[in-house]
């Protein structure tokens, strides 16, 4: 018996990449380095997290993370995307819906994001349902993860 979309997501995928598709035509971006870090996870109970970032991230000079300089803090926000809450499935969409529980972007928290659901083996691709804004340009944002190995 084949098993639901559902279900062949569940687990933890790491990311392989990361880019964004510019709705105009314009080059793909990867405003996250050519290879950003990440991991998605899905559990069985229906809840997801996701957390992608640069690998290159700068440290605090400081170790209190409540007393980084205002540079330290625009770094860290900017190279970081980090969102979790329930998830749920459209089988016949080929869709997943995260709701949006808390974020690093606070105008995420409480709202749904939409992703196109394309999984071939051990490959999944995450793409945004419709466009969004990023950098001033309005881009699709595709990411490429490969499911983790148990741990």
């Amino acid at each position: 018996m084949t098993k639901s979309l559902r279900e062949r997501l569940v687990g933890a995928w790491k990311l392989a990449s990361y880019q964004e598709l510019p709705v105009d035509g314009a080059d793909p971006v990867e405003p996250l380095g050519h290879h950003p870090e990440g991991i998605i996870l899905y559990t069985p109970d229906g809840y997801m997290s996701a957390h992608i970032a640069r690998p290159d991230r700068p440290a605090f000079v400081s170790e209190d993370w409540f007393a980084g300089t205002l540079a330290e803090y625009q770094a860290e926000a900017t190279s970081y995307i980090a969102y979790s809450g329930p998830f749920h499935v459209n089988e016949e969409a080929g869709t997943v819906t995260h709701e949006v529980f808390v974020s690093l972007f606070p105008n995420w928290s409480g709202s749904t994001q939409t992703r196109r659901v394309e999984l071939e083996g051990d490959t999944l691709r995450l793409s945004t349902a419709s466009p969004i804004h990023s950098g001033g340009r309005t881009v699709t944002a595709r990411a490429t993860w490969h499911r983790a190995p148990p741990h």
